[in-house]
């Protein structure tokens, strides 16, 4: 029997502290996985959807991009977030008129995303007019002219933003970029500029490919794993299976993090009798507990131990990569005094992780969030890229660079042009195809995309997905830019935080969920995405639409181009809505790597993308034709007197900015989210106490003259073993701290990782 939507918002004064976990999954994570399911699905509707999750023949996970396995494939191919995600978006729960008729815009936009993720699924289009006070229904003819007016009202192109979450699928991200492009801007932010960015910018520089070089299978294969700046075991889940059988294969396994994370340590595989019944997997052979921001001092200081030791592959370095000798100078003078500093390891530990470094044949370095979102964030993963290069492990069985991307088609997105600085092979193969004129003109990332909204430069944003403002930094000066345009357009299956940020008019345009038939013209329709590792594969639903009155996200594209670019434009938007396949054919003519993409995709799993360097150890899109080493000066991150630096994450009852629940059962916190994770020795030193409840200031060096302060208030310390001088804190109530121009170098990627801030007590 389902459950009504909760009437009450969050009450942080119910928040229950407990001792962390020592492990993950294990019959917890079944029980909590049926029990949101049944809450929001039902019995029935419950086992009928979650047997089709990540099946051949059924739909792709709405949550991470973990691949599914090749070859045969388990009766339940997911995991515990992964039910979680389906619940949310298959559940029974609906958001109508009645709803809007009922709440005021002020009343809703009091709310936290907790609770209005929980009302359900959005049943028809609604509109917020200039000055009203509720949303109200209008009709999809009616709301796609409304944007076509406004957007064809603007002065340029270049004042309007089109944000991509990670969700989208192919066929849709390429129809949208091919919208903005042919409308004649490339104001096309999205979710990786937040997120994996600094990945895509290191690993460009440094291999010529912007994505991972391994397979699912080389995991299986590796003899050493290291997992850097993660947490599996709420992130990807399905990850600790693939590291259960490395480590059942002979690997081992590294943890580099500053938090000790449950699913790192133990797994409790929930598919197997020793997972429900016995002790599980223990994983992490070594724990290194290193200082936020310290992974670029680890892997220099691991190069240099290499070096020392004769650990190189000279014949690799010979003949596939440039700028050695540079790289090899730079870090054998490395200042350990600083290694100290930055990572806050001992010299043993060091020296015996860089001692597993050198002892294995096959080595896979994996890493996501943490390591992205630093001002250094791009020197750092070219540190690793260095070791793994000066080991030869790219391009060999078992081995590889695999940055972790987060939401289930945040790379696909990439691929099919959503990038606001495309490269002009693809621009020209789209004028090619199409016969238009794209602008080359480079368009705003997400943080140029807020800079250009609050300085009155872009004055209509619209969003395919999301959760803009929640997701993304300095949510008072995110706000006010959104409130700043004239028009802020939302297609979403669901209620969020941006649905009541709003510029002068609003609209909430719903679309059809991953778990749902789409029906078009020529038939039933399927879509495609690419997962963490390359593999473009099917995905189709299978349940009935929460509403007749959703149109899929292709179809919202293929009308919008119509209203915005005329009957007369070349591109034949009427065709691609009624089949999906007509837009494979010209993916295929227009994407590297997808020729013959609707017969490939029609294989069992799909197929995966080339990769020069993982396939051949080709090299050729790097400026030298060969991988780059590179020399990178050290940064030590020197934190203030008193002061901590501080992380966001998520808790284990959320996806990004999707919150599941109020439960983070692994490090033990209970019906609450405005907490502090600050090491004991900290508290101690600091004059806090454990359970005390505290503001959060950050202090940012906005110019020269001074420091500029950002407060976010209430939030209960919890004394946790995090590395000293660390803290954490959940986003998005933290985001409000981040700056919005404290970036990553080079990726432009909010430095959400490296906060500094000053814990204050309540009056």
């Amino acid at each position: 029997m389902t459950r009504k939507p909760p009437q009450q918002d969050v009450d942080e004064s119910q928040l229950d502290v407990t001792k962390p976990k020592g492990w993950a999954a294990g019959i917890p994570g079944v029980a909590v996985s049926l029990k949101r399911g049944v809450e929001q699905m039902g019995v029935t509707r419950t086992a009928s959807t979650l047997r089709l999750l990540n099946q051949r023949e059924g739909f792709d996970c709405p949550g991470c991009a973990w691949p599914e396995p090749q070859g045969h494939r388990k009766l339940a191919e997911f995991c515990e977030n992964g039910a979680k995600a389906v619940a949310e978006e298959a559940t029974r729960r609906r958001v109508g008129r009645e709803f809007f008729a009922e709440h005021t815009i002020t009343d809703l936009g009091e709310k936290t995303d907790y609770w209005l993720g929980q009302q359900g699924r959005i049943t028809e289009p609604f509109v917020l007019r200039e000055g009203a006070t509720h949303y109200e229904p209008i009709a999809w003819d009616a709301a796609l002219r409304l944007v076509a007016e406004q957007l064809n009202g603007l002065a340029s192109p270049d004042q309007a933003v089109f944000y991509t979450s990670g969700r989208t699928s192919n066929e849709a991200a390429f129809l949208y970029q091919l919208l903005v492009r042919s409308y004649g801007t490339n104001n096309l932010p999205d979710c990786s500029n937040m997120c994996h960015e600094s990945s895509g910018a290191a690993l460009s520089a440094t291999t010529g490919i912007g994505k991972g070089s391994v397979s699912i299978n080389d995991v299986h294969g590796a003899d050493l794993i290291v997992v850097m700046g993660q947490n599996p075991g709420t992130n990807h889940p399905r990850m600790l299976s693939a590291l259960e059988e490395a480590k059942g294969n002979g690997a081992k396994i590294i943890a580099i993090n500053p938090l000790p994370e449950a699913g790192l340590m133990r797994f409790k595989n929930p598919q197997n009798v020793r997972g429900l019944v016995g002790k599980g997997t223990p994983l992490a052979d070594e724990f290194v507990q290193i200082k936020l921001g310290g992974d670029q001092a680890l892997f220099q200081a691991i190069g240099s131990l290499l070096l020392s030791w004769g650990a190189e592959d000279r014949d690799f370095i010979a003949k596939y990569t440039h700028g050695f000798e540079d790289y090899k100078a730079h870090v054998t003078e490395v200042d350990w005094a600083s290694v100290d500093t930055a990572t806050g390891l001992s010299r043993e530990q060091i020296t015996k992780v860089a001692r597993m470094f050198a002892d294995s044949e096959r080595t896979i370095v994996c890493w996501a969030m943490g390591l992205t979102q630093h001002k250094h964030s791009v020197p750092s993963i070219q540190e690793i890229t260095n070791v793994v290069l000066l080991r030869g492990m790219i391009g060999k069985p078992g081995a590889g660079l695999c940055p972790v991307r987060g939401h289930s088609n945040v790379q696909g997105d990439r691929t099919m042009g959503i990038w606001e600085k495309m490269p002009e092979k693809f621009m020209s193969a789209l004028e090619q195809e199409f016969s238009i004129r794209v602008p080359r003109k480079h368009g705003f990332d997400t943080v140029a995309a807020i800079r250009a909204m609050r300085d009155g430069d872009a004055r209509v944003f619209f969003a395919v997905g999301g959760n803009f403002a929640s997701a993304s930094p300095d949510t008072p000066v995110t706000e006010k830019a959104l409130r700043g345009c004239d028009l802020t357009v939302h297609v979403s299956t669901k209620l969020n935080r941006s649905h009541f940020v709003t510029g002068k008019v609003a609209l909430i345009l719903p679309t059809l969920g991953r778990t749902e038939s789409d029906l078009q013209h020529s038939g039933e329709q399927f879509v495609t995405v690419e997962d963490s590792m390359s593999v473009v594969h099917r995905s189709r639903g299978r349940l009935a639409p929460a509403s007749d009155h959703l149109l899929s996200e292709v179809s919202i594209v293929c009308r919008l181009a119509r209203e915005v670019l005329g009957g007369e434009h070349p591109v034949p938007w009427e065709e691609f809505e009624k089949d999906y396949d007509a837009i494979r054919d010209r993916i295929a003519n227009v994407v590297p790597g997808c020729s013959d993409y609707n017969a490939r995709v029609r294989q069992p799993d799909g197929f995966v993308l080339p990769h020069a360097p993982r396939d051949a150890r080709e090299f050729n899109a790097t400026k030298s034709g060969k991988a780059n080493f590179t020399a990178n000066e050290l940064t030590v991150l020197h934190v203030p007197e008193s002061r901590l630096l501080l992380q966001t994450m998520r808790s284990h009852d959320q996806y990004n900015t999707t919150i599941y629940g109020l439960d983070d059962r692994y490090r033990g916190v209970k019906d609450g989210r405005r907490v502090v994770f600050v090491a004991p020795d900290d508290l101690t030193s600091l004059g806090f106490a454990d359970g005390e409840v505290v503001d959060i200031v950050s202090e940012w060096p906005e110019d020269p003259t001074g420091v500029t302060e950002r407060r976010a208030e209430s939030f209960r310390i919890v004394s946790y073993p995090t590395a000293v001088g660390c803290a954490a804190a959940y986003f998005p109530e933290a985001n409000s701290l981040v700056p919005l121009d404290s970036t990553a170098t080079t990726s432009g990627t909010p430095t959400s990782k490296s906060i500094v801030v000053r814990l204050e007590h309540r009056g």
